[in-house]
């Protein structure tokens, strides 16, 4: 009886130990890299505006989307603010701005206060359309092309090196 609760004992050991040794080489760092190359096959985002979808219908006449989520509460959203103003003026570039878990005048004080960047602009109230495009926090953007596919996504705010990124790629035309 002694012997088989040493082994027991001893299996179940291992079994903590293999457990913990590949939690510990998996990674929980957030990986968008499997995103970059996928096709975003059905966009349907509510409009900010009124009770209508924002679809691939919509976005399908522009060279290249930056699909933004953002909020007013978030201060990161503040820092990058001015660089999507600078990219609203891009010419091969719309900015399709997700505002998300917000309430709807923060939001619009915001956009007053700080200039409106966005050529669309929708909701995610809830915060459960955001996690179909892989969205774990805000802020975050997905640059994508005319077909769908996403060429960068950006975690956290833009910076001046992903403005210029952004504007280097959608000047590629």
């Amino acid at each position: 009886m002694q012997k088989i609760i040493k082994i027991t004992t001893s299996i179940f050991f291992i079994f903590i130990l293999v457990v913990f040794y590949i939690s510990l080489n998996n990674t929980s760092d957030y990986d968008t890299e499997n995103l970059v190359g996928i096709k975003l096959e059905k966009i349907k985002l509510e409009s900010f505006e009124n009770k209508k979808y924002l679809t691939n219908e919509n976005l399908k006449k522009n060279n290249f989307t930056l699909i933004n989520f953002w909020a007013s509460w978030c201060a990161p959203c503040r820092v990058e603010h001015p660089f999507l103003m600078e990219l609203s003026q891009e010419k091969n570039l719309k900015i399709l701005g997700v505002n998300f878990k917000d309430k709807r005048n923060n939001a619009l004080n915001f956009l007053d206060n700080l200039g409106n960047p966005y050529h669309y602009l929708a909701k995610d109230d809830q915060g459960k359309q955001s996690i179909g495009f892989g969205i774990y926090g805000i802020p975050e953007s997905i640059l994508i092309d005319k077909d769908f596919i996403v060429i960068k996504k950006f975690v956290g705010p833009l910076n001046l090196e992903d403005l210029n990124e952004i504007k280097k790629i959608t000047n590629l035309l």
